[in-house]
């Protein structure tokens, strides 16, 4: 069975970007795409690249199934952005319970961050079923920080809670 050629992978743009004229009447040989041309309508991204894949709220699986651990990361990520002042509090509000959102607005900067945070692996417990708790380490400085949240179950959907930093 021949090996499959691997093909180049296209990655998002924030703006798109105009496709040049061609020097030649002809396209080149040895092209990236098929026929030749570069499409027009490159991939968007939504927000900020911590929730641009898989958009949307966290939706839980068969019984007893956790919120993928990539997302949950992400979504670490997106509140310490936000703790950190460096991205608005409504890009997660439809992730967070009506009380955790007026906590974190009233919340505003806690975070001092001379550059965006990285955010490690998130340590993951389940106390009770349809309860989820994740602490992530925050490095954005000197000082790292933790974040720790709590994810419960409404519906068929996992929604933040509480949060805590320190």
């Amino acid at each position: 069975m021949p090996e499959p050629t691997p093909r180049p992978i296209r990655l998002p743009r924030l703006l798109p970007v105009p496709t040049a004229d061609p020097a030649y009447d002809e396209a080149p040989t040895g092209c990236l795409w098929p026929d030749g041309a570069v499409p027009d309508d490159p991939p968007r991204t939504y927000g900020a690249l911590a929730l641009a894949s898989g958009g949307g709220p966290l939706l839980h699986g068969p019984s007893g199934a956790l919120p993928d651990e990539r997302r949950l990361r992400g979504l670490g990520r997106a509140m310490a952005e936000i703790l950190c002042g460096r991205r608005p509090p409504a890009t997660v509000q439809d992730r967070l319970s009506e009380r955790a959102y007026g906590e974190l607005i009233r919340a505003g900067k806690m975070i001092d961050a001379p550059r965006p945070p990285m955010v490690g692996a998130p340590h993951i417990q389940r106390p009770d079923d349809g309860v989820v708790e994740m602490c992530l380490l925050i490095h954005c400085g000197p000082r790292s920080h933790a974040l720790a949240l709590r994810l419960e179950r409404r519906g068929v959907q996992w929604l933040v809670t509480d949060f805590e930093t320190a």
